[in-house]
């Protein structure tokens, strides 16, 4: 056997081994791509970026080098590894958008934080793969400045949606992605072409109108990124948009037609909390620190904090119309966060419970932006 050959057996051998392992320790999708031919991608996350439609993401123009070209990040880097897990959900989330007393939270976030399952996961596979090939390995999960969707593209497990999320032929729009880079030399697989044709269930679907155009989104306007992302108060335009999804927004993701070819997830570690499910938002607006740092324990809804979660609660009870909700904003007038005590002026005039009393709060109120809402409401000239 010549040299070349049987280098080129080794390196098929290396990515059919990983590939094994990938499902053994619990992936469902495993693919290898190259760090290069990036350009398209590198062009709309500039485009991206230039337009502002990173709204408040200030880390993503800060990060825009590295997370345009994995060679910048790590410069050894000579082959990726992608791999995927179902997340598929046993119904449509959208259901829970006709129950104005719940509050909807993100398939994804009802899980068990699935930054700590797939990293585990990752290095698991990392150190396995380093102690068979002496190659050095980097593990990579969301958080890190890594184009996750375009390169997964490139290594057959999907196509970008219109949506601008991973569409993926087996398992929809449901798949938490994570990475390992390598510095050795392993067979790449094709890349997926696109499969949305015509279909625009996904832009329709969306309850604010952050597409600007397919395969474009401006995440000022999007659920996900106001509800997790963005700081202090949501542009009035869109509160009523919201409805009553206080913790990310599935609508383009459910609303993707491949998602009937997916299968629900059965993996243990993924199946969502039942309590997460339909929570009252009665319940939700009466926790305070301790009782949300209790209730999210492992959730990644924990990392927005008590008062932003809150201050997205009291915009689904204030687009609830349910007036027993009322009591619960009113006890949040004299909370210590300005977010929450604004947002509570917003819920009750929106469900017409504001009362004369109110008067001497708003007189006395010392934050500019809650003596605002207390404008808008009428309680102050």
């Amino acid at each position: 056997m010549s040299g070349a050959a049987g280098r080129g057996n080794d390196i098929r051998g290396r990515a059919d081994w990983v590939k094994t392992l990938a499902r053994e320790v619990g992936f469902d999708v495993c693919r290898i791509t190259a760090p290069d031919d990036l350009e398209a991608a590198r062009a709309d996350l500039a485009g991206f970026i230039d337009a502002g439609h990173h709204g408040t993401m200030a880390w993503m123009p800060e990060t825009k080098e590295r997370r345009g070209d994995p060679r910048v990040l790590w410069p050894d880097v000579r082959s990726i590894i992608i791999l995927g897990i179902n997340y598929g959900p046993e119904g449509d989330p959208r259901d829970n958008l006709i129950r104005p007393e719940i509050g909807n939270i993100s398939v994804y976030a009802r899980h068990r934080d699935y930054h700590d399952v797939i990293k585990g996961k990752l290095k698991e596979i990392a150190q396995k793969f380093a102690a068979r090939t002496n190659a050095e390995v980097k593990v990579f999960v969301d958080t890190a400045p890594v184009m996750e969707k375009p390169l997964a593209a490139k290594a057959g497990l999907g196509w970008q949606g219109k949506h601008t999320n991973l569409v993926s032929r087996d398992f929809g729009s449901w798949l938490f992605l994570g990475s390992i880079f390598t510095a050795a030399d392993l067979e790449f697989d094709p890349p997926e072409r696109d499969h949305c044709g015509s279909c625009r269930s996904c832009l329709d679907a969306c309850p604010t109108g952050a597409f600007p155009a397919p395969y474009r989104i401006d995440a000022r306007r999007c659920v996900s990124y106001l509800t997790i992302e963005h700081k202090g108060p949501i542009d009035r335009e869109i509160r009523p948009l919201i409805g009553n999804r206080i913790y990310g927004c599935d609508d383009c993701l459910a609303a993707c037609p491949w998602n009937k070819f997916a299968e629900v997830a059965r993996e243990q570690k993924l199946r969502a909390r039942e309590d997460l499910a339909s929570p009252p938002l009665a319940d939700l607006l009466a926790l305070d620190d301790a009782g949300f740092r209790a209730l999210f324990s492992g959730s990644p809804v924990k990392r927005i904090g008590r008062n932003r979660f809150i201050r997205n609660c009291l915009i689904a009870a204030g687009n609830s119309g349910e007036a027993r909700l009322a009591e619960h904003c009113r006890r949040l007038l004299s909370d210590e966060a300005a977010e929450v005590r604004g947002m509570a002026i917003w819920a009750l005039a929106r469900l017409g419970a504001l009362k004369d009393d109110d008067k001497t709060g708003a007189q006395n109120e010392p934050d500019d932006y809650v003596r605002e809402e207390w404008k808008q409401a009428g309680l102050l000239p």
